[in-house]
Protein backbone atom coordinates (compact mmCIF):
# COMPACT_ATOMS: atom_id res chain seq x y z
CA UNK A 1 0.00 0.00 0.00
CA UNK A 2 2.99 2.34 0.30
CA UNK A 3 3.91 4.71 3.09
CA UNK A 4 1.00 7.10 2.53
CA UNK A 5 -2.34 6.39 4.16
CA UNK A 6 -4.96 5.44 1.55
CA UNK A 7 -7.84 7.86 1.00
CA UNK A 8 -10.26 5.07 -0.01
CA UNK A 9 -11.11 1.86 1.80
CA UNK A 10 -12.93 -0.86 -0.14
CA UNK A 11 -14.81 -3.20 2.20
CA UNK A 12 -16.04 -6.63 1.15
CA UNK A 13 -17.96 -8.92 3.54
CA UNK A 14 -17.38 -12.59 2.80
CA UNK A 15 -19.22 -15.74 3.85
CA UNK A 16 -18.64 -19.09 2.14
CA UNK A 17 -17.40 -17.25 -0.94
CA UNK A 18 -14.47 -19.37 -2.11
CA UNK A 19 -15.99 -19.78 -5.60
CA UNK A 20 -16.46 -16.07 -6.32
CA UNK A 21 -14.11 -14.00 -4.20
CA UNK A 22 -11.03 -14.40 -6.42
CA UNK A 23 -12.75 -12.73 -9.38
CA UNK A 24 -13.92 -9.91 -7.10
CA UNK A 25 -10.45 -9.30 -5.64
CA UNK A 26 -8.78 -9.52 -9.06
CA UNK A 27 -11.15 -6.83 -10.30
CA UNK A 28 -10.49 -4.64 -7.28
CA UNK A 29 -6.72 -4.94 -7.74
CA UNK A 30 -6.99 -3.98 -11.39
CA UNK A 31 -8.41 -0.47 -10.97
CA UNK A 32 -7.36 2.67 -12.85
CA UNK A 33 -6.71 4.36 -9.49
CA UNK A 34 -3.18 3.95 -8.14
CA UNK A 35 -2.84 1.20 -5.52
CA UNK A 36 -1.45 3.60 -2.92
CA UNK A 37 -4.73 5.53 -2.99
CA UNK A 38 -6.90 2.67 -1.76
CA UNK A 39 -6.88 -0.37 0.47
CA UNK A 40 -8.97 -3.53 0.25
CA UNK A 41 -10.45 -4.98 3.43
CA UNK A 42 -12.16 -8.37 3.33
CA UNK A 43 -14.10 -9.31 6.46
CA UNK A 44 -14.58 -13.06 6.72
CA UNK A 45 -17.86 -13.69 8.53
CA UNK A 46 -16.76 -17.10 9.92
CA UNK A 47 -16.91 -18.91 6.58
CA UNK A 48 -17.17 -22.69 6.69
CA UNK A 49 -15.34 -23.27 3.38
CA UNK A 50 -11.91 -22.16 2.13
CA UNK A 51 -12.78 -18.47 1.82
CA UNK A 52 -10.19 -17.43 4.39
CA UNK A 53 -7.40 -19.32 2.62
CA UNK A 54 -8.26 -17.64 -0.69
CA UNK A 55 -8.24 -14.19 0.92
CA UNK A 56 -4.90 -14.78 2.65
CA UNK A 57 -3.32 -15.74 -0.66
CA UNK A 58 -3.58 -12.06 -1.66
CA UNK A 59 -0.70 -10.29 0.11
CA UNK A 60 -2.04 -6.79 -0.61
CA UNK A 61 -5.49 -7.41 0.85
CA UNK A 62 -6.29 -6.86 4.54
CA UNK A 63 -8.04 -9.89 6.04
CA UNK A 64 -10.24 -9.62 9.12
CA UNK A 65 -12.04 -12.56 10.66
CA UNK A 66 -15.05 -12.26 12.95
CA UNK A 67 -17.60 -14.57 14.61
CA UNK A 68 -20.60 -15.06 12.34
CA UNK A 69 -22.89 -12.03 12.62
CA UNK A 70 -24.19 -11.32 9.12
CA UNK A 71 -23.13 -8.86 6.41
CA UNK A 72 -24.20 -5.76 8.36
CA UNK A 73 -21.86 -6.66 11.23
CA UNK A 74 -19.04 -7.54 8.81
CA UNK A 75 -19.28 -4.26 6.92
CA UNK A 76 -19.34 -2.26 10.15
CA UNK A 77 -16.23 -4.06 11.41
CA UNK A 78 -14.49 -3.23 8.15
CA UNK A 79 -15.57 0.40 8.37
CA UNK A 80 -14.18 0.76 11.89
CA UNK A 81 -10.86 -0.73 10.79
CA UNK A 82 -10.64 1.37 7.62
CA UNK A 83 -7.85 3.90 7.11
CA UNK A 84 -9.51 5.78 4.25
CA UNK A 85 -11.86 8.75 4.49
CA UNK A 86 -14.14 7.29 1.81
CA UNK A 87 -15.70 3.87 2.44
CA UNK A 88 -16.63 1.88 -0.66
CA UNK A 89 -18.62 -1.34 -0.41
CA UNK A 90 -19.16 -4.24 -2.78
CA UNK A 91 -19.93 -7.97 -2.50
CA UNK A 92 -17.92 -11.10 -3.25
CA UNK A 93 -20.18 -12.06 -6.17
CA UNK A 94 -19.43 -8.73 -7.92
CA UNK A 95 -16.59 -8.04 -10.36
CA UNK A 96 -15.87 -4.29 -10.61
CA UNK A 97 -15.00 -2.65 -13.93
CA UNK A 98 -11.54 -1.10 -14.10
CA UNK A 99 -12.86 2.44 -13.63
CA UNK A 100 -15.37 1.48 -10.92
CA UNK A 101 -13.48 3.03 -8.00
CA UNK A 102 -12.74 6.18 -9.95
CA UNK A 103 -16.41 6.65 -10.88
CA UNK A 104 -17.61 5.76 -7.38
CA UNK A 105 -15.42 8.37 -5.71
CA UNK A 106 -15.60 11.16 -8.30
CA UNK A 107 -18.92 12.58 -6.91
CA UNK A 108 -17.21 13.18 -3.54
CA UNK A 109 -15.40 16.13 -5.11
CA UNK A 110 -18.64 17.91 -4.24
CA UNK A 111 -18.36 18.43 -0.45
CA UNK A 112 -22.14 18.18 -0.08
CA UNK A 113 -22.23 14.60 -1.39
CA UNK A 114 -22.24 12.07 1.45
CA UNK A 115 -23.15 8.86 -0.36
CA UNK A 116 -22.93 7.34 -3.85
CA UNK A 117 -24.70 4.43 -5.52
CA UNK A 118 -23.29 2.51 -8.50
CA UNK A 119 -24.90 0.12 -10.99
CA UNK A 120 -25.17 -3.58 -11.86
CA UNK A 121 -24.45 -5.35 -15.14
CA UNK A 122 -24.31 -9.06 -15.93
CA UNK A 123 -22.77 -11.36 -18.52
CA UNK A 124 -25.47 -14.00 -18.00
CA UNK A 125 -27.70 -14.94 -20.95
CA UNK A 126 -30.41 -17.07 -19.26
CA UNK A 127 -34.00 -15.77 -19.13
CA UNK A 128 -34.24 -14.95 -15.41
CA UNK A 129 -30.98 -12.97 -15.11
CA UNK A 130 -31.82 -11.08 -18.31
CA UNK A 131 -35.13 -10.03 -16.76
CA UNK A 132 -33.43 -9.10 -13.47
CA UNK A 133 -31.01 -6.86 -15.37
CA UNK A 134 -33.89 -5.11 -17.14
CA UNK A 135 -35.57 -4.60 -13.75
CA UNK A 136 -32.46 -2.76 -12.62
CA UNK A 137 -32.24 -0.82 -15.89
CA UNK A 138 -35.80 0.47 -15.42
CA UNK A 139 -34.90 1.68 -11.95
CA UNK A 140 -31.64 3.23 -13.11
CA UNK A 141 -33.51 5.22 -15.76
CA UNK A 142 -35.72 6.60 -13.01
CA UNK A 143 -32.80 7.46 -10.71
CA UNK A 144 -30.74 9.19 -13.42
CA UNK A 145 -33.40 11.90 -13.62
CA UNK A 146 -33.10 12.77 -9.91
CA UNK A 147 -30.66 15.36 -8.47
CA UNK A 148 -30.36 13.21 -5.35
CA UNK A 149 -31.57 9.81 -4.19
CA UNK A 150 -32.47 8.07 -0.94
CA UNK A 151 -31.66 4.45 -1.89
CA UNK A 152 -28.18 2.91 -1.96
CA UNK A 153 -27.50 -0.82 -1.99
CA UNK A 154 -24.13 -2.22 -1.04
CA UNK A 155 -23.15 -4.13 -4.16
CA UNK A 156 -21.85 -0.71 -5.27
CA UNK A 157 -22.01 1.86 -2.48
CA UNK A 158 -19.80 4.57 -0.99
CA UNK A 159 -20.04 6.90 2.03
CA UNK A 160 -17.87 9.40 3.83
CA UNK A 161 -16.39 7.52 6.76
CA UNK A 162 -17.11 10.17 9.41
CA UNK A 163 -20.81 10.33 8.59
CA UNK A 164 -21.07 6.54 8.29
CA UNK A 165 -19.58 5.90 11.72
CA UNK A 166 -21.41 8.79 13.36
CA UNK A 167 -24.66 7.13 12.30
CA UNK A 168 -23.65 3.70 13.65
CA UNK A 169 -23.34 2.09 10.21
CA UNK A 170 -25.65 -0.68 9.05
CA UNK A 171 -28.33 -1.91 11.44
CA UNK A 172 -27.09 -5.20 12.89
CA UNK A 173 -30.67 -6.23 13.70
CA UNK A 174 -30.74 -7.53 10.10
CA UNK A 175 -29.05 -10.93 10.50
CA UNK A 176 -28.95 -11.78 6.79
CA UNK A 177 -28.36 -9.91 3.54
CA UNK A 178 -31.68 -8.18 2.92
CA UNK A 179 -32.51 -4.47 3.18
CA UNK A 180 -29.94 -3.37 5.76
CA UNK A 181 -28.19 -1.33 3.06
CA UNK A 182 -31.24 0.60 1.90
CA UNK A 183 -32.30 1.13 5.52
CA UNK A 184 -29.03 2.96 6.19
CA UNK A 185 -29.42 5.15 3.11
CA UNK A 186 -33.00 5.96 4.14
CA UNK A 187 -31.69 7.12 7.52
CA UNK A 188 -29.11 9.31 5.80
CA UNK A 189 -31.70 10.81 3.47
CA UNK A 190 -33.97 11.47 6.43
CA UNK A 191 -31.30 13.81 7.79
CA UNK A 192 -31.11 15.64 4.49
CA UNK A 193 -27.73 14.28 3.42
CA UNK A 194 -27.12 14.39 -0.32
CA UNK A 195 -26.88 10.93 -1.89
CA UNK A 196 -26.32 10.57 -5.64
CA UNK A 197 -26.41 7.93 -8.38
CA UNK A 198 -23.27 7.23 -10.44
CA UNK A 199 -24.50 5.07 -13.37
CA UNK A 200 -20.99 4.66 -14.82
CA UNK A 201 -19.70 2.98 -11.62
CA UNK A 202 -20.39 -0.58 -12.76
CA UNK A 203 -19.89 -3.99 -11.21
CA UNK A 204 -20.73 -7.24 -13.00
CA UNK A 205 -22.90 -9.54 -10.93
CA UNK A 206 -24.27 -13.06 -10.93
CA UNK A 207 -28.03 -12.43 -10.86
CA UNK A 208 -30.64 -15.03 -9.86
CA UNK A 209 -30.09 -18.01 -12.13
CA UNK A 210 -33.58 -19.51 -12.04
CA UNK A 211 -37.14 -18.97 -10.82
CA UNK A 212 -36.47 -20.55 -7.44
CA UNK A 213 -33.64 -18.14 -6.63
CA UNK A 214 -35.63 -15.18 -7.95
CA UNK A 215 -38.74 -15.96 -5.89
CA UNK A 216 -36.67 -16.72 -2.77
CA UNK A 217 -34.87 -13.37 -3.03
CA UNK A 218 -38.11 -11.43 -3.48
CA UNK A 219 -39.68 -13.24 -0.50
CA UNK A 220 -36.65 -12.34 1.61
CA UNK A 221 -36.76 -8.68 0.52
CA UNK A 222 -40.49 -8.45 1.28
CA UNK A 223 -40.07 -10.03 4.72
CA UNK A 224 -37.29 -7.72 5.89
CA UNK A 225 -38.82 -4.71 4.20
CA UNK A 226 -41.90 -5.19 6.39
CA UNK A 227 -39.61 -5.22 9.42
CA UNK A 228 -37.94 -1.98 8.29
CA UNK A 229 -41.28 -0.28 7.58
CA UNK A 230 -42.13 -0.44 11.27
CA UNK A 231 -39.82 2.55 11.88
CA UNK A 232 -39.65 3.94 8.33
CA UNK A 233 -43.33 3.69 7.32
CA UNK A 234 -43.08 6.54 4.81
CA UNK A 235 -41.00 4.25 2.60
CA UNK A 236 -44.08 2.12 2.02
CA UNK A 237 -45.25 4.88 -0.33
CA UNK A 238 -42.15 6.13 -2.13
CA UNK A 239 -38.41 5.91 -2.56
CA UNK A 240 -36.11 6.93 -5.39
CA UNK A 241 -35.40 3.34 -6.49
CA UNK A 242 -38.76 1.59 -6.59
CA UNK A 243 -41.30 2.80 -9.19
CA UNK A 244 -44.75 3.57 -7.70
CA UNK A 245 -46.21 1.14 -10.23
CA UNK A 246 -44.49 -1.77 -8.46
CA UNK A 247 -46.37 -0.97 -5.26
CA UNK A 248 -49.66 -0.81 -7.18
CA UNK A 249 -48.93 -4.16 -8.79
CA UNK A 250 -48.60 -5.83 -5.39
CA UNK A 251 -51.92 -4.28 -4.34
CA UNK A 252 -53.79 -5.20 -7.52
CA UNK A 253 -52.50 -8.78 -7.57
CA UNK A 254 -53.48 -9.16 -3.91
CA UNK A 255 -56.99 -7.90 -4.67
CA UNK A 256 -57.31 -10.30 -7.61
CA UNK A 257 -56.36 -13.27 -5.44
CA UNK A 258 -58.49 -12.20 -2.47
CA UNK A 259 -61.67 -11.88 -4.55
CA UNK A 260 -61.02 -14.93 -6.74
CA UNK A 261 -61.93 -17.51 -4.06
CA UNK A 262 -65.26 -15.97 -2.97
CA UNK A 263 -66.20 -15.50 -6.64
CA UNK A 264 -67.07 -19.21 -6.80
CA UNK A 265 -69.93 -18.43 -4.42
CA UNK A 266 -70.62 -14.83 -5.53
CA UNK A 267 -69.81 -14.70 -9.27
CA UNK A 268 -70.08 -10.91 -9.35
CA UNK A 269 -66.81 -10.73 -7.39
CA UNK A 270 -65.03 -12.31 -10.36
CA UNK A 271 -65.26 -8.96 -12.14
CA UNK A 272 -63.25 -7.34 -9.34
CA UNK A 273 -60.53 -9.95 -9.84
CA UNK A 274 -60.54 -9.41 -13.60
CA UNK A 275 -60.43 -5.63 -13.21
CA UNK A 276 -57.54 -5.96 -10.75
CA UNK A 277 -55.53 -8.06 -13.23
CA UNK A 278 -56.21 -5.51 -15.98
CA UNK A 279 -55.01 -2.71 -13.71
CA UNK A 280 -51.99 -4.82 -12.75
CA UNK A 281 -50.80 -5.04 -16.34
CA UNK A 282 -51.67 -1.41 -17.09
CA UNK A 283 -49.37 -0.28 -14.27
CA UNK A 284 -46.69 -2.64 -15.63
CA UNK A 285 -46.67 -1.03 -19.10
CA UNK A 286 -43.38 0.92 -18.49
CA UNK A 287 -41.30 -2.17 -17.73
CA UNK A 288 -43.14 -4.31 -20.29
CA UNK A 289 -42.33 -1.67 -22.91
CA UNK A 290 -38.68 -1.65 -21.82
CA UNK A 291 -38.50 -5.45 -22.17
CA UNK A 292 -40.14 -5.31 -25.61
CA UNK A 293 -37.70 -2.65 -26.84
CA UNK A 294 -34.49 -4.16 -25.46
CA UNK A 295 -35.06 -7.94 -25.29
CA UNK A 296 -38.07 -9.01 -27.34
CA UNK A 297 -37.33 -12.70 -26.77
CA UNK A 298 -38.05 -12.16 -23.09
CA UNK A 299 -41.43 -10.50 -23.63
CA UNK A 300 -43.90 -13.31 -22.78
CA UNK A 301 -41.71 -14.74 -20.01
CA UNK A 302 -41.54 -11.28 -18.41
CA UNK A 303 -45.35 -11.27 -17.98
CA UNK A 304 -45.07 -14.39 -15.81
CA UNK A 305 -42.14 -12.96 -13.87
CA UNK A 306 -44.02 -9.75 -13.11
CA UNK A 307 -46.82 -11.78 -11.53
CA UNK A 308 -44.35 -13.93 -9.56
CA UNK A 309 -42.47 -10.81 -8.43
CA UNK A 310 -45.58 -9.18 -6.98
CA UNK A 311 -46.77 -12.42 -5.43
CA UNK A 312 -43.43 -13.09 -3.73
CA UNK A 313 -42.98 -9.53 -2.50
CA UNK A 314 -46.58 -9.43 -1.25
CA UNK A 315 -46.24 -12.76 0.54
CA UNK A 316 -42.93 -11.65 2.06
CA UNK A 317 -44.44 -8.38 3.26
CA UNK A 318 -47.41 -10.20 4.82
CA UNK A 319 -45.14 -12.67 6.59
CA UNK A 320 -42.85 -9.87 7.71
CA UNK A 321 -45.62 -7.82 9.27
CA UNK A 322 -46.83 -10.91 11.14
CA UNK A 323 -43.62 -12.74 12.01
CA UNK A 324 -40.56 -10.45 11.82
CA UNK A 325 -38.55 -9.76 15.02
CA UNK A 326 -39.60 -7.12 17.52
CA UNK A 327 -38.22 -3.64 16.95
CA UNK A 328 -35.86 -2.32 19.62
CA UNK A 329 -37.13 0.65 21.71
CA UNK A 330 -34.29 2.83 20.37
CA UNK A 331 -35.29 2.11 16.78
CA UNK A 332 -38.98 2.82 17.43
CA UNK A 333 -38.17 6.41 18.37
CA UNK A 334 -36.69 7.21 14.97
CA UNK A 335 -39.97 8.25 13.38
CA UNK A 336 -43.74 8.16 13.28
CA UNK A 337 -45.72 4.98 12.92
CA UNK A 338 -48.02 4.63 9.93
CA UNK A 339 -51.07 5.40 12.09
CA UNK A 340 -49.40 8.52 13.51
CA UNK A 341 -48.48 9.78 10.05
CA UNK A 342 -52.04 9.32 8.80
CA UNK A 343 -53.67 10.95 11.83
CA UNK A 344 -51.21 13.87 11.79
CA UNK A 345 -51.82 14.47 8.09
CA UNK A 346 -55.60 14.33 8.60
CA UNK A 347 -55.33 16.97 11.34
CA UNK A 348 -53.16 19.14 9.07
CA UNK A 349 -55.68 19.02 6.23
CA UNK A 350 -58.73 19.75 8.37
CA UNK A 351 -57.27 22.64 10.40
CA UNK A 352 -55.45 24.25 7.45
CA UNK A 353 -58.70 24.35 5.45
CA UNK A 354 -60.62 25.76 8.42
CA UNK A 355 -57.84 28.28 9.09
CA UNK A 356 -57.76 29.51 5.49
CA UNK A 357 -61.53 29.96 5.53
CA UNK A 358 -61.42 31.90 8.84
CA UNK A 359 -58.62 34.22 7.67
CA UNK A 360 -59.98 34.67 4.16
CA UNK A 361 -61.81 37.99 4.92
CA UNK A 362 -58.63 39.45 6.48
CA UNK A 363 -56.19 38.52 3.72
CA UNK A 364 -57.18 41.41 1.37
CA UNK A 365 -56.86 43.90 4.26
CA UNK A 366 -53.36 42.68 5.10
CA UNK A 367 -52.42 42.77 1.41
CA UNK A 368 -53.61 46.40 1.07
CA UNK A 369 -51.68 47.44 4.20
CA UNK A 370 -48.49 45.88 2.86
CA UNK A 371 -48.83 47.59 -0.52
CA UNK A 372 -49.56 50.99 1.05
CA UNK A 373 -46.63 50.71 3.45
CA UNK A 374 -43.83 49.84 1.01
CA UNK A 375 -43.28 48.98 -2.67
CA UNK A 376 -42.98 45.32 -3.62
CA UNK A 377 -45.04 42.14 -3.72
CA UNK A 378 -47.54 41.17 -1.02
CA UNK A 379 -46.20 37.66 -0.63
CA UNK A 380 -42.65 36.55 0.05
CA UNK A 381 -41.43 33.15 -1.18
CA UNK A 382 -38.26 31.57 0.14
CA UNK A 383 -36.68 28.17 -0.23
CA UNK A 384 -36.65 26.32 3.09
CA UNK A 385 -35.64 22.83 4.17
CA UNK A 386 -38.59 20.48 4.42
CA UNK A 387 -38.91 16.89 5.57
CA UNK A 388 -35.64 14.99 4.94
CA UNK A 389 -34.05 18.32 4.06
CA UNK A 390 -35.87 18.54 0.72
CA UNK A 391 -36.29 22.16 -0.36
CA UNK A 392 -39.73 23.71 -0.78
CA UNK A 393 -41.03 27.23 -1.40
CA UNK A 394 -42.37 28.61 1.87
CA UNK A 395 -44.84 31.49 1.51
CA UNK A 396 -45.33 34.37 3.96
CA UNK A 397 -46.71 37.88 3.90
CA UNK A 398 -43.81 40.21 3.10
CA UNK A 399 -42.65 41.98 6.26
CA UNK A 400 -39.38 43.46 4.95
CA UNK A 401 -38.31 45.79 2.20
CA UNK A 402 -38.43 44.24 -1.24
CA UNK A 403 -35.12 42.43 -1.87
CA UNK A 404 -34.23 42.36 1.82
CA UNK A 405 -32.98 38.78 1.61
CA UNK A 406 -30.12 39.97 -0.61
CA UNK A 407 -28.97 42.32 2.19
CA UNK A 408 -28.77 39.66 4.89
CA UNK A 409 -24.99 39.18 4.75
CA UNK A 410 -24.45 42.90 5.21
CA UNK A 411 -26.01 42.49 8.67
CA UNK A 412 -24.51 39.16 9.76
CA UNK A 413 -21.31 37.28 9.04
CA UNK A 414 -22.29 33.62 8.55
CA UNK A 415 -18.76 32.46 9.36
CA UNK A 416 -18.95 34.07 12.81
CA UNK A 417 -22.22 32.44 13.87
CA UNK A 418 -21.70 30.25 16.94
CA UNK A 419 -24.49 27.99 15.68
CA UNK A 420 -26.26 27.75 12.31
CA UNK A 421 -29.10 30.01 13.44
CA UNK A 422 -29.66 33.74 13.69
CA UNK A 423 -32.27 36.26 14.78
CA UNK A 424 -31.69 39.99 14.29
CA UNK A 425 -33.20 42.30 16.91
CA UNK A 426 -34.34 45.64 15.53
CA UNK A 427 -33.78 44.43 11.96
CA UNK A 428 -33.64 47.61 9.82
CA UNK A 429 -35.14 45.76 6.85
CA UNK A 430 -38.50 45.21 8.60
CA UNK A 431 -41.27 47.59 7.54
CA UNK A 432 -43.80 49.28 9.86
CA UNK A 433 -46.61 46.94 8.80
CA UNK A 434 -44.13 44.08 8.96
CA UNK A 435 -43.44 44.74 12.64
CA UNK A 436 -47.16 44.50 13.39
CA UNK A 437 -47.58 41.32 11.33
CA UNK A 438 -44.59 39.68 13.02
CA UNK A 439 -45.75 40.72 16.49
CA UNK A 440 -49.03 38.85 15.98
CA UNK A 441 -47.61 36.11 13.71
CA UNK A 442 -50.00 37.16 10.95
CA UNK A 443 -47.16 37.01 8.42
CA UNK A 444 -47.26 33.22 8.75
CA UNK A 445 -50.94 32.76 7.87
CA UNK A 446 -50.15 31.97 4.18
CA UNK A 447 -48.13 28.98 5.40
CA UNK A 448 -51.47 27.25 5.92
CA UNK A 449 -51.23 26.75 2.16
CA UNK A 450 -47.89 24.95 2.62
CA UNK A 451 -49.55 22.79 5.27
CA UNK A 452 -52.45 21.94 2.97
CA UNK A 453 -50.01 20.99 0.21
CA UNK A 454 -48.17 18.64 2.56
CA UNK A 455 -44.90 20.61 2.53
CA UNK A 456 -45.32 21.62 6.18
CA UNK A 457 -47.28 20.43 9.17
CA UNK A 458 -49.24 22.44 11.70
CA UNK A 459 -46.78 21.35 14.40
CA UNK A 460 -43.12 20.54 13.91
CA UNK A 461 -39.59 21.97 13.94
CA UNK A 462 -39.14 25.49 12.63
CA UNK A 463 -38.46 25.56 8.84
CA UNK A 464 -34.93 26.87 8.25
CA UNK A 465 -33.16 28.38 5.27
CA UNK A 466 -31.15 25.98 3.11
CA UNK A 467 -27.82 27.74 3.67
CA UNK A 468 -28.22 27.30 7.43
CA UNK A 469 -29.12 23.62 7.11
CA UNK A 470 -25.99 23.08 5.01
CA UNK A 471 -24.00 24.09 8.12
CA UNK A 472 -25.74 21.60 10.45
CA UNK A 473 -23.76 18.89 12.16
CA UNK A 474 -25.12 15.35 12.27
CA UNK A 475 -26.98 15.81 15.57
CA UNK A 476 -28.67 18.99 14.35
CA UNK A 477 -29.85 17.17 11.21
CA UNK A 478 -32.12 14.99 13.32
CA UNK A 479 -34.70 17.79 13.25
CA UNK A 480 -35.07 17.25 9.50
CA UNK A 481 -36.79 13.89 10.09
CA UNK A 482 -40.12 15.70 10.56
CA UNK A 483 -42.01 18.10 8.36
CA UNK A 484 -41.38 21.66 9.52
CA UNK A 485 -44.24 23.20 11.47
CA UNK A 486 -46.29 26.37 11.42
CA UNK A 487 -45.86 26.22 15.17
CA UNK A 488 -43.94 23.91 17.42
CA UNK A 489 -42.04 23.42 20.69
CA UNK A 490 -39.83 26.44 19.94
CA UNK A 491 -42.73 28.81 19.30
CA UNK A 492 -44.35 28.10 22.65
CA UNK A 493 -40.99 28.41 24.47
CA UNK A 494 -39.66 31.95 23.99
CA UNK A 495 -39.64 31.66 20.17
CA UNK A 496 -36.70 33.57 18.66
CA UNK A 497 -34.86 33.96 21.98
CA UNK A 498 -33.78 30.31 22.07
CA UNK A 499 -30.35 29.22 20.83
CA UNK A 500 -30.21 26.30 18.40
CA UNK A 501 -29.08 23.77 21.00
CA UNK A 502 -32.08 24.66 23.17
CA UNK A 503 -34.41 24.47 20.17
CA UNK A 504 -32.95 21.13 19.17
CA UNK A 505 -33.44 19.66 22.64
CA UNK A 506 -37.11 20.71 22.60
CA UNK A 507 -37.69 19.46 19.07
CA UNK A 508 -36.01 16.09 19.60
CA UNK A 509 -38.05 15.60 22.76
CA UNK A 510 -41.16 16.31 20.69
CA UNK A 511 -40.05 13.90 17.93
CA UNK A 512 -39.13 11.05 20.28
CA UNK A 513 -42.34 11.30 22.29
CA UNK A 514 -44.71 12.27 19.50
CA UNK A 515 -48.46 11.92 19.99
CA UNK A 516 -51.47 13.53 18.36
CA UNK A 517 -52.46 14.78 21.82
CA UNK A 518 -49.15 16.64 22.07
CA UNK A 519 -49.86 18.31 18.72
CA UNK A 520 -53.21 19.54 20.01
CA UNK A 521 -51.60 20.79 23.23
CA UNK A 522 -48.96 22.74 21.29
CA UNK A 523 -51.63 24.24 19.02
CA UNK A 524 -53.59 25.43 22.06
CA UNK A 525 -50.47 26.78 23.81
CA UNK A 526 -49.54 28.69 20.65
CA UNK A 527 -52.47 31.07 21.17
CA UNK A 528 -51.25 32.58 24.48
CA UNK A 529 -47.66 32.46 23.14
CA UNK A 530 -48.69 34.72 20.26
CA UNK A 531 -50.57 37.05 22.62
CA UNK A 532 -47.54 37.37 24.93
CA UNK A 533 -45.32 38.07 21.92
CA UNK A 534 -42.12 36.94 23.65
CA UNK A 535 -39.32 36.48 21.12
CA UNK A 536 -41.42 37.84 18.21
CA UNK A 537 -39.26 40.32 16.33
Amino acid sequence: MGSMLPNISVIVPAYNSEKTISRCLDGLLNQTISHDQYEIIVVDDASLDNTSAVIQSYSNVRWLQIPHGGPAVARNVGANAALGEILVFTDTDCVPCQDWLQNMTLPFQDPEVMGVKGAYRTHQVELVPRFVQLEYESKYQRMQKLPQIDFIDTYSAAYRKGIFLENRGFDVNFPVASVEDQEFSFRMARKGYRLVFAPSAIVYHQHDRNLREYIQRKLNIGFWKAYMLRWLPEKAFADSHTPPSQRWQILFLGMALIFLGPSFFWPALLWISILSIVLFFLTAIPIISLVYRQDRGLFFFSLLLLILRSAALGAGLAAGFLLSPAVSPQTKKQGLTMAQRISKRFLDIVISIVGLIIFLPFLPLIAIAIKLDSPGPVLFFQERAGENGKPFKMVKFRTMEDGADKLLFTLINPDKLKEPVYKIRQDPRVTRVGKFLRRWSLDEVPQLWNVLRGEMSLVGPRPEEMWLVARYNDAQRQRLAFKPGLTGPMQISARGELCLSARLALELEYIRNYSLTEDLVILLKSIPAVIRGKGAY
